[in-house]
């Protein structure tokens, strides 16, 4: 009797599973398969059982001898029903920085979608209460794929493209800065004259998930060669010196900050790079040294990121006499707000961070440097999500703010181009 009673009980245990499985089934039938084959795609695995929801989860990237680690890209291409909804539950939020943990999400994060993966449209994210992850839903169009990203990519292959169009410009040089840690080419790319008066340093995709900075770089790119009046009155006055894509493996990978050896692209500036684990801070430290010995050190550099805050990041650093620095940046501030859309300001009076090239560029190499932060969810000075459309005007905009942020050329003393 007893051994009826259990069989009787494992019976009904296999139905109730039984029951639940097709369900689940049901619910998460309209979604066939998340798609990471392609260039930048997000590393994760998922699973579409659980309660109607698909769970998503990112992959950590890890940082070298440290407890920290990342997750903050995402990239993939889901394939479900036609005109279908797909609600999906991203995880594994819980990135820890200096030992401690932190979200880099949160209830104002967006999120990019596109079915062509060329434009991309924002929409909205939930997150979730004490989950430490967000949920979306999707609306699949007729085409029954979608393409779903933290922010608009910006990939090697756009990069490419871009180079192609303006390499036999005659403004424009591409040289080979070095090597990835993968053998890629780093490509560093000047636009101006060599002789111009003043020399800027620009640099993107330290941290491989930060695009923002690319779609910046290309619009003031393209101002820049508009071959018009104004940008004629631009490179008379300044040249600029672009490094697109620093962290070229991540970004190839669809990693979220470190490279291929776990090391973070904006930290240790305060020391020499070592060529074996970094040998792309290791070539961008020879060019700088290169430029200085040759009298063309830059007179700004500015290092381009993405956050939730978009502040300017301006060191103090302990030591050191920065007040000329600190009025060079304040007057930079001021003419980002009245020539542009940033509106977030600047960091408080007691920063410091000696790792990023902001700091270690202006104590090692006496160059005005900051780290640019643009908030990836909101354009305040615009009142608008983010966006690469919104991203290609504030480089437009900034050749304004650097043609005024330095002196006429009658008042440009010798002194000063060296």
């Amino acid at each position: 009797m007893i051994q009826t009673s259990i069989l009787s009980i494992r019976w009904l245990v296999l139905v109730f599973a039984s029951l639940t499985l097709i369900g689940h089934k049901l619910r998460a039938e309209d979604l066939f398969f998340i798609d990471t084959s392609f260039e930048n795609a997000s590393q994760l695995y998922w699973d579409p059982v659980s309660g109607g929801k698909t769970q998503v989860y990112l992959l950590y990237d890890h940082e070298r001898e440290s407890p920290n680690r990342a997750a903050g890209h995402w990239h993939f291409r889901v394939e479900a029903k036609p005109n279908s909804k797909v609600t999906l539950v991203l995880n594994h939020f819980q990135n820890v920085w200096n030992g401690k943990v932190g979200i880099p999400v949160s209830d104002r994060t967006i999120c990019f979608v596109s079915e062509d993966a060329t434009d991309w449209e924002s929409i909205e994210t939930d997150l979730l209460p004490d989950k430490d992850c967000i949920e979306l839903t999707l609306e699949i169009p007729k085409s029954g794929s979608l393409y779903v990203a933290r922010l608009p990519p910006y990939r090697l292959s756009d990069l490419d493209q871009l180079i192609a169009e303006i390499v036999s410009h005659p403004m424009v040089q591409v040289t080979e800065l070095g090597r990835t840690v993968q053998d890629r080419r780093l490509e560093l790319i000047r636009i101006g004259k060599l002789d111009a008066p003043f020399r800027i340093f620009l640099r993107a995709r330290a941290h491989p998930w930060e695009s923002g900075g690319n779609w910046v770089l290309e619009g003031m790119i393209r101002q820049l060669l508009a071959d018009d009046a104004q940008s004629r009155k631009y490179l008379d006055k300044f040249c600029v010196y672009v490094l697109p894509i620093a962290n070229k493996d991540g970004v190839a990978a669809g990693k979220t900050r470190f490279n291929l050896r776990g090391k973070d692209l904006n930290r240790n500036w305060d020391q020499p790079a070592d060529p074996e684990l970094c040998p792309e801070n290791y070539a961008l430290e020879n060019w700088v040294q290169r430029m200085i010995a040759n009298g063309l050190k830059p007179h700004l550099a500015i290092e381009l990121h993405n956050d939730e805050n978009g502040q300017l990041h301006v060191s103090r650093p302990h030591g050191v006499d920065t007040t000329g620095y600190l009025e060079r940046m304040g007057r930079l501030e001021i003419l980002l707000r009245e020539k542009t859309w940033f509106r977030e300001g600047s960091t408080g009076s007691t920063f410091t961070n000696a790792g990023t090239l902001g700091e270690g560029w202006l104590v090692r190499y006496q160059i005005d440097s900051v780290v640019h932060e643009l908030n990836a969810n909101w354009v305040e000075g615009l009142q608008s999500h983010a966006s690469s459309a919104h991203w290609q005007l504030y480089g437009r905009q900034l050749c304004d703010v650097f043609f005024d942020f330095f002196p006429n050329a009658d008042r440009l003393n010798v002194s000063d181009n060296k």
